[in-house]
């Protein structure tokens, strides 16, 4: 089980083998809530299970359901979920994601996956992340404005001072080389200046440079998110000068992480990052107006469809939690109004937004009362 991830997406819409079972859940990551969830879970493989039986033999839906029925008796899953759940089964293939946010319940068997929530999820626009780090310790946390958790740092990126330098490393911290807090109380002092003083400066450094670079390579790039420092001050000012992670923001959080809860880091974050947010928000509906006013952007779903097949449309805004029910042809970006319940029909707002993506656009989900347009959707064209 993994946080969602962009490679995640990627990995689930690679071709596989039919049945697909996509199953999605709200969760609950307390007691005494969390303690009907695996009820649920158990009613949406009935569900599931009564699809399958439909087109395949019992013995196959068996097979199918194998991997999701283990999940029931999981009891140390079902005490560390989050707040959403997303199931995907294949033969050769079984992921789950844990969500930051909750999500309709839903199962669907088809041919691929069911992904439209995740992309929705993933476009949210108040997305980012946090660096923790101290002289001997990096973390990585993922969050919105409701949620922050921490991520495991991908292959080559340094968790401690040691991963970093190993036989490199000073001669004084290699005697606390086992040490695992950070900048607070027990960490080792040295005082004066030249010789070891510098030498341990120098090792956090290095630790600082391995820890950027490898949070821009196996992170930032992929994510894109604004990144926020969760540092000591003086250690702030340290990284800054060494940093050359452009997704890394000037302000931050000026205590070391393990000092506080997740809850009051969350809060401290999302104080960093509302007035960005809100900024951003409020420079994306002024330069929709700018475009409208220039011909330049719309409002109007069939005209977006339309510019969205051509590759016009350079960002699209999306209504949170709004849906239009209707089938978008791809290539025309022709339209045509319907029903969920018929077969080939899907939301149009989720089918637009991956016709943007396709097309190198980038596409924001945001709330209603940030949103510029009555439509649902406000794009801003390339030409």
């Amino acid at each position: 089980m993994t946080l969602l991830t962009n490679e995640s997406l990627v990995d689930l819409q690679t071709r596989h083998d039919a049945p697909c079972l996509s199953l999605y859940q709200t969760t609950h990551r307390h007691h005494p809530e969390n303690q009907q969830d695996t009820i649920r879970f158990g009613n949406l493989l009935r569900d599931l299970g009564a699809t399958l039986l439909e087109t395949y033999a019992p013995s196959d839906v068996k097979l199918a359901l194998a991997p999701l029925e283990a999940l029931v008796g999981d009891r140390d899953f079902w005490n560390h979920t989050l707040d959403g759940l997303a199931v995907f089964s294949a033969r050769g293939l079984f992921r789950v994601l844990l969500l930051q946010r909750p999500v309709d319940d839903l199962v669907v068997v088809a041919d691929s996956f069911h992904l439209k929530p995740l992309r929705r999820l993933l476009q949210s626009a108040d997305r980012y992340q946090v660096l923790g780090l101290s002289q001997h310790r990096a973390q990585l946390f993922e969050g919105n404005r409701y949620a922050l958790d921490e991520v495991e740092l991908g292959p080559g990126v340094p968790r401690t001072l040691v991963d970093a330098l190993g036989a490199e490393l000073t001669e004084p911290y290699q005697a606390v080389g086992s040490y695992g807090g950070g900048g607070g109380e027990g960490a080792p002092m040295y005082h004066g200046h030249g010789g070891k003083a510098d030498e341990v400066d120098n090792d956090a450094v290095r630790f600082f440079r391995a820890v950027d670079r490898g949070v821009l390579e196996q992170h930032s790039n992929s994510t894109g998110l604004p990144l926020l420092l969760a540092a000591l001050p003086e250690h702030h000012s340290i990284f800054h000068k060494v940093s050359h992670n452009p997704m890394l923001l000037a302000d931050g959080i000026r205590y070391n992480p393990e000092s506080v809860g997740d809850d009051e880091l969350r809060t401290l974050a999302w104080a960093v990052m509302m007035p960005r947010y809100e900024a951003r928000l409020s420079s994306l509906g002024e330069q929709f107006e700018q475009a409208l006013s220039k011909d330049l952007g719309s409002d109007t779903l069939g005209d977006v469809a339309a510019a969205a097949a051509l590759g016009r449309v350079a960002t699209l805004l999306i209504e949170a939690d709004r849906q239009i029910e209707g089938h978008l042809d791809k290539i025309s970006g022709r339209i045509q109004l319907g029903n969920l319940s018929h077969p080939n029909v899907d939301d149009l707002l989720d089918d637009l937004g991956e016709l943007v993506v396709k097309k190198g656009g980038q596409v924001l989900v945001v709330p209603p009362a940030s949103m510029p347009a009555k439509s649902g959707v406000a794009a801003i064209y390339r030409y």
